[in-house]
């Protein structure tokens, strides 16, 4: 898949985090995505729980930045090594995205370490 791809999808990510809009997520991921938003935990499992998750751990628009660099795309994976402020706090993230061949997300984790 070319990292085109992945850039249209992290773009949309972003666009989605930004406006909180459910049609924005939705159109993201496929049907029966799974999404890993911490290590060791239960996963949300299909569209609607990665909904409602993310509707229940939204950040407001303006109270976060985010900068990114692709460190791996090979085939359908992608991995980005991010960097999440949020006023004081900083995070190291490390996400993992695997897209269909519509450029859907099906499969999402996210590793984040909090400096301090």
């Amino acid at each position: 898949m070319p990292r085109a791809d992945f850039e249209i999808w992290i773009q949309g990510y972003i666009k989605a985090w930004t406006s909180n809009d459910p049609a924005d997520i939705a159109a993201l991921f496929t049907e029966d995505a799974v999404y890993y938003r911490l290590a060791f935990t239960e996963p949300w499992i299909g569209r609607e729980a990665i909904l409602k998750g993310w509707n229940e751990h939204k950040d407001q628009p303006g109270e976060w930045e985010f900068e990114y660099d692709w460190l791996a795309i090979e085939g359908e994976t992608g991995v980005l090594r991010g960097l999440s402020t949020y006023g004081q706090s900083v995070y190291s993230n490390i996400w993992l995205i695997k897209l269909d061949e519509k450029g859907r997300c099906y499969e999402f984790r996210e590793w984040w370490v909090k400096k301090g």
